[in-house]
């Protein structure tokens, strides 16, 4: 996204997290702990961009929460840092990730195509897209993602995850210098609207809605390019 908002390529660090993307690495259980996945995003970053220099980070949906915790831990020295359409909150399991482990773990029990079949019929994936056709397109792509059976470990271990422990942890974010950008979209239901409210109001930060992807993802795009790089710009 920041290339697209004008900063030069090779500026930008954006490395896949395990079992995402081109990333080959699976692991364990453990591994998907978000501060673990903190760690080695952080690892690549110092590696690309160097230990000291000031870093944006900018962060979609698990991407906000990995971000997040790398500013709590101060892995690396983040002046600014963008949080878009945030899913999580300080439960483990909220309601609006438990599609995730019930893809999870029908792709290793039936694979890809028995397994999305079998999900269309459960009342995980009925809820979401009956208030969002493109949130259900989502959850049913997983199925078709590289390698979805071989990776089903992270849709199992990765909504366990608590992304902070309550408002105070939040809050303490502009204590460490960094200024911070919540971005959240209506009629999400994976990405509640509420939860980026929530995130904004605890971290102190504004807030920006753009249209929900079910009015298009190229308006969606848009705004969010809009809304960052005038955030950006102004900061």
């Amino acid at each position: 996204m920041l290339d697209g908002l004008g900063v030069p390529a090779s500026d930008v660090v954006a490395p896949d997290v395990r079992a995402h993307g081109a990333s080959t690495v699976v692991g364990e259980p453990a591994d998907f702990a978000l501060d673990r996945l903190a760690d080695e995003v952080a690892a690549v970053a110092r590696h690309a961009a160097g230990a000291d220099e000031p870093a944006t980070i900018v962060g979609i949906s698990m991407g906000a929460a990995i971000g997040l915790r790398m500013c709590l831990r101060g892995l690396l020295p983040v002046e600014r840092a963008v949080f878009v359409r945030p899913a999580f909150d300080d439960r483990s399991l909220p309601e609006h990730l438990r599609a995730f482990p019930v893809i999870g773990e029908l792709l290793r029990e039936s694979g890809p195509r028995d397994g999305a079949e079998r999900f269309r019929r459960t009342e995980p994936y009925l809820r979401v897209a009956r208030e969002s056709p493109a949130g259900g397109r989502g959850l049913l792509s997983q199925f078709t993602s590289t390698d979805a059976a071989r990776r089903a470990i992270r849709l199992v271990e990765i909504p366990r995850n608590r992304a902070f422990d309550g408002e105070s942890e939040l809050g303490g974010l502009a204590g460490r210098g960094i200024r911070s950008l919540v971005v959240g979209a209506p009629r999400d239901p994976v990405h509640p609207f509420a939860l980026a409210e929530r995130w904004a109001g605890a971290l102190g930060s504004p807030l920006a809605r753009v249209p929900a992807r079910d009015d298009g993802q190229a308006a969606q795009t848009t705004a969010l390019r809009d809304a960052v790089g005038r955030w950006l710009s102004g900061s």
